[in-house]
């Protein structure tokens, strides 16, 4: 019975072929059950058609979509940035500033500069050791040119996160 009633539904839409039409017209007319069971689609076929869409009103659309886009203006936007992370880089920025203020104030003359006096002997057999060997200019200029390009982008970073906090 299910495979006449998908035949008698493609009938009532006339999706079926012109021998399909003919085969279930004969079938109609021969068969009384296959006649009530075409009478009773036909039925609920029509009511279908007369049946209004239920759609709904656009304030309702309209505030679905705005609850939409409110959960999605909460999430973040950049992930959370981890603290260690910050400090490990901080703390390497501060290492190696530390080393080139050591290394510059070992290579200074203070004897010419009249405090020979103040500052301790350094015993005559010390050597400092020879970087230039291991870091060529290129190498010192371009790590400098990085660290100050970094450090002007977390400035930025950092004024805009403190403009941004003090408009909301």
């Amino acid at each position: 019975m299910n495979n006449i009633e998908e035949q008698l539904w493609n009938y009532i839409d006339g999706t079926c072929t012109a021998d399909e039409q003919n085969t279930i017209n004969k079938l109609i007319a021969s068969d009384e059950a296959v006649r009530l069971k075409y009478q009773e689609l036909l039925a609920l076929n029509t009511e279908f058609a007369t049946m209004e869409l239920d759609e709904p009103s656009m304030a309702f659309t309209y505030n679905v979509i705005e609850a939409i886009r409110t959960e999605q203006a909460l999430v973040p936007l950049k992930a959370a940035i981890n603290k260690r992370i910050i400090m490990g880089i901080a703390l390497f920025f501060v290492i190696t500033l530390t080393g080139f203020l050591v290394f510059a104030f070992t290579k200074m003359n203070f004897a010419s500069m009249g405090t020979a006096d103040i500052l301790p002997k350094v015993p005559a057999n010390f050597k400092m050791p020879e970087v230039s060997t291991h870091f060529s200019k290129p190498l010192v200029e371009g790590f400098m040119f990085f660290d100050v390009v970094l450090g002007l982008f977390l400035f930025d970073a950092y004024l805009r996160r403190k403009k941004q906090a003090h408009t909301n």
